[in-house]
């Protein structure tokens, strides 16, 4: 299977962005990919709660979008806010819920809720993009 690359691009302030593999171990390249991006732009202090937030956005997109691939995107969308994003082909939107204590998961997007500054949803004709900004810790 060839190896997913990293492109810089431009996204208004400084963006990375990937294509990768919807399995679970494109989470591992996306927390790379957050780490990397933050250290470029010497925010290091938001690069361990965006490898987190983008592991669980990556998470959901493998559990539950169909096809083949995500789009994973980390950008720096003002001087001191990170916004972590990952979309999909699937237009089922993302639901904050409850599990049981003795459920394994359900848990992520409370985490990326606590975690994060906000985020949020952006339907697309094809699919859906989840996000998640990260503010002042930088």
């Amino acid at each position: 299977m060839p190896q997913p690359t990293t492109r810089a691009r431009r996204t208004g302030y400084p963006g990375y962005s990937e294509t990768l593999p919807r399995m679970p171990e494109s989470a591992a390249t996306a927390r790379r990919l957050a780490r990397t991006a933050c250290a470029v732009w010497g925010l290091e202090g938001f690069a361990e709660v965006g490898a987190l937030v983008v592991s669980e956005l990556v998470a959901n997109s493998v559990r539950h979008a169909g096809r083949e691939s995500i789009r994973v995107v980390v950008e720096r969308t003002a001087p001191r806010t990170v916004r972590v994003a990952v979309a999909d082909f699937s237009r089922a939107l993302p639901e904050l819920c409850t599990p049981a204590d003795d459920e394994e998961g359900g848990r992520g997007l409370t985490l990326v809720a606590e975690l994060a500054t906000k985020w949020g949803t952006n339907e697309r004709r094809w699919g859906k993009v989840v996000w998640a900004e990260l503010e002042g810790c930088g």
